[in-house]
């Protein structure tokens, strides 16, 4: 029977059951991430088809494909979405009809999907892309369907990075599981070694006044100190010198079956903390991202409510003014302008233009406001803001998802030109969360309430509070307000996300904390407060409530 090294058969097997349990468990990990991953794209690509779809209603309805098209045109800045169709039921004969459509650049048109809008009521995936199907209703009534095609690069993209650092993880555990064993090893055969070599000498030269030293292992040592009791009585004690070997080869055994246990425990006590760091970067990924989103689709909402009433404010008066001038041309090539018509004309100009140019400029700061929020949301640079200028732009934004401003009204109060560098973008996405928070949960149920958001500098610190009057926070849920998934809306458009990420804005970002007081039917009260800047500090306060 060929004989096998105790060096080389410790580390093969501890390498070979490391690789196997980590290619295992990365495996898995891997497979578990993708999947996840999946379905969280299968989620975004039907999210953008609901917003679509919402965006297409008014279009669809008016028969508008021209406006629609380049309404869709904006999807150019998304590199995820490849396709769009929009097609419109015909109420005559209640059959599909191409209305509109968007193509990425680079991209050949496909064919229209009337047959597959069934199947694709529930978003589908294969190797290329993604597809999914909404319908667009007026009055809960469905008046046409979105199909959407978005592309999957990013999740084959997010499995070879996460092949990419299973294989990586997988190779440093091993080295570093190679590195240990080896020293393991040497303090293990080591004196093992020294006992074997006084032993065969003692066999070879028959010389039995060798003694063997003491050891710094005491399993070792109680070995020698036993040897050297035979060798003082080996003539007449050959058997028991041969049981002590026996013995011997049991501890040594012993030994190592414990030393394979205890790393085997290690190495999965490690995998699993590796795994859960994993998973939780992971998901605080997914949580800034989807709330980022939902940011987004409010921006664009907002940008459509308010800047269409001054642009079709402007297109009116433009049309009215060109056909004035239509008549006035006639009358002066056929010489019959009195002076009181040519006077009526001028003012009928005077005042379009006057129209036109109130309602352009109001476009112009509207598109201005939506910018710079959308460029702090996007960022996080410190920025000098004033106070009540940042406050209208974020009041502006987050205004489709307000209720009635008559009954619910927001005041602000802050000294008046007060001045502070920080980063708006986080600023941002905090105050949004708060303010629609209270309106899907603090006024649920209730006709009115107020809004009510203070802000003071304390030192070199912004403190910020902000209370409503609604329904106040639940006793079972105040405890645990800023975990995550916590809400009293389950089921019903909550994502329990919307506190937790303010919560890690303030306190991991902005580098300060914030603290919540309630009590139920009284309303709520968070304060927040975070190092900032001075630019300028006037002592005189202000305030300003949003207006419809």
């Amino acid at each position: 029977m060929q004989s096998i090294s105790l060096k080389r058969g410790l580390i093969v097997v501890v390498l070979l059951v490391t690789a196997i349990a980590l290619g295992i468990g990365f495996t898995i990990n891997v497979f578990s991430q993708v999947n996840q991953y999946q379905e969280s794209m299968l989620a975004r690509v039907t999210s953008y088809a609901k917003i679509v779809a919402g965006n297409a209603r008014e279009s669809v309805a008016l028969d508008d494909n021209s406006n629609e098209t380049r309404r869709l045109a904006t999807l150019a800045n998304s590199q995820f979405v490849q396709h769009v169709h929009i097609y419109r039921l015909e109420p005559t004969s209640g059959e599909l009809s191409f209305f509109a459509s968007y193509n990425k650049e680079g991209l050949a048109p496909i064919p229209a999907k009337f047959s597959k809008i069934e199947q694709l009521s529930q978003a589908q995936i294969n190797a290329d892309f993604m597809e999914v199907a909404e319908p667009i209703l007026l009055d809960n009534s469905v008046i046409g369907y979105v199909y959407l095609r978005g592309s999957t690069n990013e999740i084959r993209l997010f499995m070879w990075r996460s092949i990419g650092v299973a294989v990586l993880v997988f190779l440093v555990t091993l080295i570093a599981c190679w590195i240990a064993t080896i020293r393991l090893r040497r303090g293990i055969t080591q004196p093992l070694e020294h006992i074997v070599d006084i032993a065969s000498q003692i066999a070879r030269d028959k010389n039995y006044t060798l003694r063997i030293p003491d050891s710094r292992v005491d399993e070792f040592n109680d070995l020698g100190q036993s040897l050297n009791i035979m060798l003082e009585r080996v003539q007449h004690q050959i058997e028991r010198q041969r049981r002590a070997e026996q013995e011997a080869s049991q501890l040594n055994a012993e030994l190592e079956q414990q030393v394979t246990q205890r790393t085997k425990a290690l190495r999965e006590s490690n995998q699993e903390l590796l795994a859960t760091l994993e998973q939780l970067h992971q998901y605080q990924g997914q949580l800034v991202e989807s709330e980022k989103m939902a940011s987004l689709g409010d921006m664009v909402a907002g940008i459509a409510h308010e800047v269409n009433t001054p642009i079709g404010l402007s297109v009116t008066a433009s049309t009215l003014l060109q056909d004035k001038l239509a008549v006035m041309q006639e009358k002066f090539n056929e010489k019959r302008i009195s002076t009181n018509e040519f006077a009526r004309f001028l003012g009928d100009c005077d005042e379009n233009l006057a129209i036109i140019y109130r309602n352009v400029n109001r476009a112009a700061e509207l598109i201005t406001s939506f910018k710079q929020v959308a460029v702090d949301q996007s960022s996080e640079v410190d920025r000098t803001i004033e106070i009540h200028s940042f406050m209208r732009d974020v009041l502006t934004s987050v205004k489709p998802r307000l209720l009635d401003i008559e009954k619910f009204p927001i005041q602000v109060h802050a000294a008046d030109n007060l001045e502070v560098m920080t980063k708006p973008g986080p600023l941002n996405q905090i105050l949004i969360n708060l303010i629609v928070n209270s309106m899907v949960h603090g006024f649920d149920g209730k006709t009115s309430g107020h809004i009510e958001i203070n802000f003071e500098l304390i030192d070199d610190d912004l403190e910020i509070t902000y209370r409503d009057d609604g329904n106040g926070v639940p006793f079972d849920i105040r405890k645990k307000i800023f975990d995550p998934f916590v809400t009293t809306k389950r089921g019903a458009g909550g994502s329990g996300l919307g506190l937790h990420l303010a919560y890690n804005l303030v306190t991991q970002v902005l580098g300060g904390n914030i603290h919540f007081f309630s009590e139920e039917q009284q309303g709520v009260e968070f304060i927040v407060r975070f190092p900032v800047t001075v630019v300028n500090a006037p002592a005189s306060l202000k305030n300003f409530e949003q207006k419809s």
